[in-house]
This record gives structure tokens, sequence and C-alpha cells, in this order.
């Protein structure tokens, strides 16, 4: 190490770093080799890993010392969305990447070098913590060192597949014992894990990601399968040369839109919201009707996402919708949805989904089929049912700003100016200013 870098602390050195990018990227004329751009690229490879892991490692430390309770009262995953615009799913694995660096240092000391790359060393972490607990430390180090050592030969999805072969070199006399065991706590943390939800990437698709155990997904798979295969295109169809070429991938995607179509047409799914599951798309009356009459090139936009809707799509759904009348003013504030009830109505539901887009608590993206109507005025204390004294927010924000009896307590509130977004009032002890905040997606609002 050079000694002129040992006496700056650690905010100089990310300054060095950040210099030496700026001198790297700059405009000055280069001409490497072949050969040196693909030595280049390596060499950066690994250092993008080092520098992630001790990024890794840094908020893993945060997290176990709770810094950022400390500062903002918050915790680590929370700030990280709110400080570097991470979503809380890449804010929780960069916490987790660096506990699993903290708790394995042999594989913490090797990405720290470079020497496994980040999602190598994810992966190896992840097989180190699954071995039996009946291992002690001297078979998990020896098992961390066998790890890194794969990691010069195998790639991330190889390594997280090495821990039966793990086992059985670590303890060959009593393996079949310790991967029964270790199999049975496997199907107890996969059921623990099982997740499913959809993520817009704002390029009008919506990525699908999950979790099941093993034998809950096989029927899942086996009837994708089945109606992937009952799909198959005719034969004049595909004598046609600018006919589509469906893959197998394709064609299982294709097998997920049918089987959810037939089951919205039976009406077999349970009411949601008020409502029965359905897609809602905000347009004036006059472009609705210009873009299903003469194809003008006119969109509308899917409530809850907020993903544009082209003309071809809407004309599609237009052949079987429900339509449910919402007028809006100048201003595209809603100004009718129905008359005013102690219970949230479907068009009242409807109108919320559409102007508030989903929990409204800064950095929460609960979408508007998971969040509750709240009352800003409690009906307990003479407020109305009506849009002017309703939000939209998830179940976990609504515990925190629901107001309680006594009006002197210090707690989250909400606001909802005229003709403006919901605005988020924080607790004292949170913030002595109480300054409001918004949520993100009312900073850049999305035209009708």
């Amino acid at each position: 190490m050079d000694e002129s870098f040992t006496e700056l602390t650690d905010g100089q050195l990310l300054a060095v770093i950040g210099a030496a990018l700026d001198a790297l990227t700059d405009d000055r004329l280069r001409l490497p080799t072949d050969a040196e751009q693909l030595t280049n690229l390596r060499v950066a490879l690994r250092l993008d890993a080092r520098l992630q892991a001790w990024q890794q490692q840094l908020a893993a430390r945060i997290e176990a010392t709770e810094a950022a309770w400390r500062e903002y009262r918050t915790s680590t995953t929370t700030w990280l969305t709110d400080a570097a615009q991470l979503t809380p799913r890449e804010a929780r694995r960069l916490v987790k990447a660096g506990q699993g660096l903290a708790q394995f240092e042999i594989v913490g000391a090797a990405a720290a070098t470079g020497a496994v790359l980040p999602s190598q060393a994810e992966a190896i972490t992840s097989v180190l913590a699954d071995l039996p607990r009946e291992f002690d430390q001297a078979t998990i180090r020896q098992g961390q060192e066998m790890m890194v050592g794969f990691a010069a030969s195998h790639d991330a999805a190889a390594l997280r597949r090495l821990t039966a072969h793990l086992v059985e070199v670590l303890a060959p006399d009593t393996a079949d014992m310790l991967e029964a065991a270790r199999l049975e706590r496997q199907e107890r943390a996969a059921r623990a894990r099982r997740h499913l939800e959809f993520v817009g990437d704002g390029h009008g698709n919506v990525h699908i990601r999950g979790s099941l155990p093993v034998a809950d997904a096989e029927p899942f798979i086996r009837i994708i399968d089945a109606y992937a295969a009952a799909d198959k295109r005719a034969s004049l169809e595909t004598r046609d040369p600018l006919a589509e070429l469906v893959t197998p991938t394709m064609r299982r995607a294709d097998a997920l839109i049918t089987m959810i179509n037939r089951h919205s047409q039976q009406a077999l799914a349970p009411a949601n919201g008020g409502d029965r599951p359905r897609i809602v798309i905000t347009l004036s009356y006059d472009k609705l009707a210009k873009t299903a009459t003469d194809g003008a090139p006119l969109a509308g936009h899917l409530v809850g996402s907020n993903e544009p809707m082209p003309a071809g799509v809407l004309r599609r759904l237009l052949c079987d919708a429900d339509v449910l009348p919402v007028v809006l003013g100048g201003r595209s504030e809603i100004l009718d949805v129905g008359r005013t009830q102690r219970l949230v109505t479907a068009p009242i539901r409807a109108a919320l989904e559409l102007r508030d887009g989903g929990c409204v608590f800064p950095g929460c993206d609960k979408p508007p089929q998971d969040c509750h109507a709240h009352h800003i005025t409690p009906w307990w204390a003479g407020g109305l049912t009506a849009l002017s004294n309703l939000v939209l927010v998830c179940a976990h924000h609504h515990g925190i700003i629901e107001p309680s009896h006594d009006p002197t307590a210090d707690r989250w509130q909400i606001q909802l100016p005229a003709d403006r977004p919901a605005h988020i009032i924080p607790p004292r002890r949170a913030d002595p200013t109480q300054q409001p905040r918004i949520h993100a997606r009312f900073l850049t609002p999305i035209r009708a």
C-alpha cells in the first residue's frame, strides 16, 4: 500500500477514488490495444468487486451499530432508500451481503481483495449458512477456504449448487444423515421465504419475481406447461414470413396470460379493496372516444403503476370493459365520484387509486390494491367519507399515522392541502422542525 494513503481518512480516500475515476473517464485520447482493453476490463471488474465489498461491509456495520437510527431515527434500509435512492430490495440486499461477509471472515477477506466477485460472495455465504449446525468453527473455516478456491472456476450459479458436495467432503461418514437434516431445514426456510412481486421497469414491462418451495412450484410449472402445449400456432400462421418467432419462454408467458384471462372470465377471484379485481385506466372521455373510434395516437395510464397504455391496447381492452366515469377538472382534480357514505364505496375507492397511485407515505412502494382507505380526520371525530378526507396507506403505515384519542401525542400525521398531494408530517422526535414530506411519485406527475 502506498504510505501516502495510510494517513488519510475514509472520506479522503473516497475522494481520491473519485478523482481517479474523473481522470479515467475524461476525453483524453487513448489508443489501447485489444489485449490492453481486455486486461483493463478484467482489472476494473476486480476493483469494482473490492469497492462493493467495502460498501457492503460498511452497510452491515451501520446496521449493527444502529448509526442510521441515532442520526435519523430510521432503519438502515429506510435511510438508504431516502438518501441513496435505492429500492427497499436493493437496500436490504446490500445490508445482507455485508452481514454475510462479516460472518464468514475468510470470504470477506477474499472479497476485499477482489478474489471473488460480489455475486460469487453472496452465493458462497448462502451455501455456508446452509451447512449443518453440527459443524464446528474449524470445519466451517475449512468450508470457507474450499468455497473461495471453487470461485476460481465456478460462477455464482454453480457455487450455489455445491452445498451437498461440500457436506460430503467435510463430513464423509455422516454425510447422508446430515444431508437429510439439511433438506428438512431447507424446505422450512423455503416456505418462510416464499414471495411474489410485480415490478414495472418503466419500459412497458412488468417483471414477475418470486420464490416457491419446490413441491408447491411443481404443480404451477406443470399447469403453465400444459397451457403452453395447448397453445400451438396454426400451420397457416407459421407459413407467414412475417409471423412472430415464438420461443419456449415466450410460449410460457402466453400460457400464463391465457390462464389469467380464463380466471377473470369466470370471475373466480374474491373481491379486493371493496371491488372485484379489475384494471382501471384514466383517460378523458373525449380522448377515450377518439382513441376507440379513429385510432388516434393517444394513450391512457393504468391506475396504480402509472404505466402508459398505447391506443392499440386501449381499443383491445374496450372490447370487453366496464366503464366507470370519474369527472376530472381542469387540473385533473377529481370533482365527483358518488354520494358520501360512512364506508368507502367502489367509485370512491377507484378515485382514491387514481389520485394517490398507492401508499402516500414517502419511500413506500405498496400498490393501491394493498392499501387501506384512511380517514385523515377519523369518522369518530366527525370526519367525512369524502375524497378531501381520505388517502391510501398500506397496513404498516396505517398503524403509524392513525390518530389516537390523545391530541397531544407525538405521532406521524397526514395533511391533504387543496389541489396538492398528501403531506406527511413527521413527529418531533424524528424531526424537530416537522418538515412536511411528499411521496416521490407526486414530484413527477403523469398527465392523463
